[in-house]
């Protein structure tokens, strides 16, 4: 069953269009489990479920057999979420006969739900015409079929349904991924990806079939050449067998071979090089599902050969490369040099199949506005070029080809945006309190010296992060120390008098760097944090030097320790701190020994917080880490996504303990991840007691706004009231009731745009 089930997988992943897939799984389970029937129902868009394909009933009831959730024995496995096997199916009760079907003949009866997210997405059905109870092997193996069905369905309802099998994106498809920088961008799709990568190539119509034709035979002569010419460099070092790949090669070019096919796909419409990746990719399935060892290793000859022509294809391509006034980049994982390629004046939002929020990619867009969304696993992005698009950063949502009332919908929360940023850049010079007198001071996080000027503009009163990894990560070595102190000295400057938190190397979990890499299997359990530094003390000294020294004269360094979870790791760490600050004094340096805090971002850090404040001069909550340890939720992962709740009772009453134990000991507290970027979450961390909240730039000026508009008085109430609740979601809800009640509401996010369903 295990060799079946393999080989089912592998015809359905390279299966092209949903029904194709139906088709191969029916016929295949049917087949594997020697019975008569096997069918799929599937959700349709009002709830109920639909005959899709069958191997065994009648064709013609496909897509005309319909069964509301509940009703007969299909219906019934959707509601009771779980396998029914049936002996004898016609006299269960639920038992419910189509005369289209021809399913009278058939007795017994296994069905199994295709769950996927917690929603039944259709069910998997095989039927025989013996009265037979199907074993538990049988069960089992259907089960696991439906599971792999599972992921292929959701991906089809994720790109608007059936693929059409044109190479086409349906339109109102709409694709979730995690939010990387926040913003609304309207704009044209432009599809980039690495040099000659097969399953990178975009789709986009051929124009001139003639000229298309053409240009791929002289890409096919040129690849020829190259190919003869490599044969003969090598002839002297090769035996005759090895020299017969080169004419094999050949040989694959001829238009009896991939040649033909793909001038049949451009004749079709499809442009050289999608039509030249597809034939390829096929091929190389094909030789990968082969029993015969030989012959599966033939598909890395086959990969070589497709790149060496798709180079060709693509050079003419990227010179004739033109960027929309409203470019919207997409590609499988962005990077900052690919940014670079467009105008910037041009780039108005970024999508990226890979990533997470911490990418180097999601944190240059945020630092440049740009409204960004990462890890759209399901995006099929290599048939997106051209396409309008629309970027919602704010949820983490692509629309592809929206339809009308989408367009107007992101369009005026598009300008509202506009509007209200320039209303609020009024307040760049006013404190941040509330109407009763309040005062909070609002700090930035910061990784870039794009930042500097933007966070100043928006009247930031300090730094509470600095991500040293930034200039790490853009890097192919480590930098020098002197490299690091002028880096520092830039931030210390531009900021001066006002504090400026810096945070020593923070790598590993999804921060690696290229010149260190870190290969876990766990990374966000693993060598992270300060465990690295501390373990390579040559790093953490050169670090601390140059911080140390970049303040001299200045005196507004704070130093923060990242991912402390017990006490010797705090002494270890400022007795590194303490001996370099004595160093650099006996050098003749005059500096101050900087202030040192601990960063709470694990549980066990939470429960040692008084620990920990008294060896600190100031603790710092990092939200993001911090929310996403206590749920065991991985934030960046798309799957879990709706799991990371920063409202979670659990992180609020962490939260404000850690408030209690820091003051305990009288040092300050401040809070530098996403939850304080929120306006609705920043009332709730003023009222715990928190001494200043950090954040980006971007969220600053509306945080502002938002705590402005409304007393002490309602955010302590507010407070106790959401402490008692026991559910995320009711407690946002609460919070946003209040708010709204406080005519600050649309400072939350833009229109109620979270609650939006097309």
């Amino acid at each position: 069953m295990l060799n079946s089930l393999r080989s089912i997988v592998q015809e359905v992943n390279a299966a092209r269009d949903l029904p194709s897939a139906l088709g191969i799984i029916v016929s295949s389970v049917k087949s594997a489990m020697r019975t008569h029937v096997c069918s799929v129902y599937m959700r349709d868009d009002d709830g109920g479920y639909v005959l899709m394909a069958t191997d065994g009933l009648n064709q013609n009831a496909v897509g005309n057999v319909r069964l509301a959730a509940g009703e007969g024995l299909v219906g019934r496995v959707v509601v009771r979420e779980e396998p029914i096997n049936l002996e004898q199916a016609e006299a269960h009760p639920s038992y419910q006969y189509f005369p289209e079907t021809g399913e009278e003949r058939y007795s017994s009866f296994l069905g199994v739900p295709i769950i996927h997210q917690r929603k039944v997405l259709g069910v998997l059905v095989v039927q025989q015409v013996e009265q037979r109870r199907f074993d538990e092997g049988d069960e089992a193996f259907l089960v696991t079929m439906s599971a792999q069905l599972a992921g292929v369905i959701a991906h089809a309802e994720a790109t608007g349904g059936v693929n059409s099998g044109k190479n086409e994106v349906a339109t109102q498809a709409r694709f979730m991924g995690v939010a990387g920088a926040p913003g609304i961008a309207i704009g044209e799709a432009v599809v980039i990806a690495p040099e000659a990568d097969l399953r990178s190539v975009s789709f986009k119509p051929c124009e001139d079939v003639d000229l298309e034709i053409a240009f791929f035979q002289r890409c096919l002569m040129a690849v020829r050449e190259d190919i003869k010419g490599l044969g003969a460099q090598l002839k002297e070092r090769l035996n005759r067998e090895e020299r017969a790949l080169f004419d094999a090669y050949l040989a694959m070019l001829d238009d009896a071979s991939l040649g033909g096919e793909v001038t049949e796909r451009i004749r079709k419409g499809a442009n050289a090089s999608f039509a030249w990746s597809e034939v390829i990719l096929e091929h190389e399935q094909i030789f990968n599902s082969m029993n015969d060892p030989y012959l599966r290793e033939r598909a890395t000859d086959l990969r070589d050969l497709g790149r060496r022509v798709l180079a060709y294809l693509q050079e003419s391509n990227r010179k004739k490369r033109v960027f929309p006034d409203k470019t919207i980049l997409i590609g499988e994982e962005l990077t900052a040099s690919m940014l670079g390629e467009i105008p910037k004046e041009k780039l108005v939002g970024l999508v990226s199949v890979e990533g997470s929020s911490n990418s180097h990619v999601a944190i240059l867009a945020r630092a440049m506005d740009i409204p960004t969304v990462m890890g759209a696993v399901d995006l099929p992005f290599m048939q997106m070029d051209g396409r309008p698009v629309i970027v919602d950063g704010y949820r983490g949502a692509v629309y592809s080809d929206p339809n009308e009332h989408i367009l107007k919908h992101y369009t005026a929360i598009d300008l509202e945006e506009q509007v209200l940023f320039k209303g609020l850049e009024a307040l760049k010079d006013l404190p941040c309190e509330t109407n009763d007198g309040y005062r909070l001071p609002l700090w930035v996080n910061t990784g870039l010296m794009a930042d500097v000027v933007r966070s100043l503009e928006r009247g930031a009163e300090g730094v509470g992060l600095y991500r040293t990894e930034v200039p790490f990560l853009m890097r192919d070595r480590f930098p020098s120390e002197e490299e690091q102190r002028s880096i520092y000295r830039e931030q210390l400057a531009a900021f001066a008098p006002l504090p400026v938190t810096i945070r020593t190397l923070d790598i590993g979990g999804d921060k690696a760097l290229p010149y260190f890499p870190i290969e876990e299997d766990n990374p966000f359990l693993g060598w992270r944090g300060i465990r690295v530094t501390l373990d390579h003390p040559e790093i953490f000294l050169a670090q601390v030097r140059a911080m140390i020294k970049a303040s001299e004269g200045l005196d507004n360094l704070r130093i923060l320790l990242p991912m402390i979870t017990n006490i010797p790791e705090m002494e270890a760490s400022k007795a590194l701190i303490t001996r370099v600050y004595k160093e650099l004094v006996e050098e003749g340096y005059k500096v101050k020994m900087p202030p040192v805090g601990a960063m709470i971002e694990v549980p066990a850090a939470v429960y040692q917080a008084r620990e920990l404040a008294a060896l600190s001069e100031f603790l710092s909550v990092g939200s993001n880490d911090l929310t996403q340890y206590l749920l065991a939720v991985d934030r960046n992962n798309a799957r879990v996504a709706d799991l990371y709740q920063a409202f979670h009772p659990a992180v609020l009453r962490a939260l404000q303990h850690i408030v209690t134990e820091a003051h305990a000991e009288g040092i300050s507290v401040s809070i530098c991840g996403e939850l304080a970027g929120d306006p609705g979450a920043a009332i709730l961390l003023m009222a715990m007691g928190f001494d200043m909240l950090s954040m980006s730039a971007t969220n600053l000026p509306k945080v502002k706004s938002v705590i402005r508009g409304i007393s002490s008085t309602l955010a302590k109430d507010l407070l106790a009231e959401v402490m008692a609740m026991g559910n995320a979601d009711q407690i946002r809800e609460r919070v946003e009731q209040a708010l709204n009640d406080a005519d600050v509401a649309r400072l939350i996010r833009p229109m109620g745009s979270d609650d939006f369903e097309e």
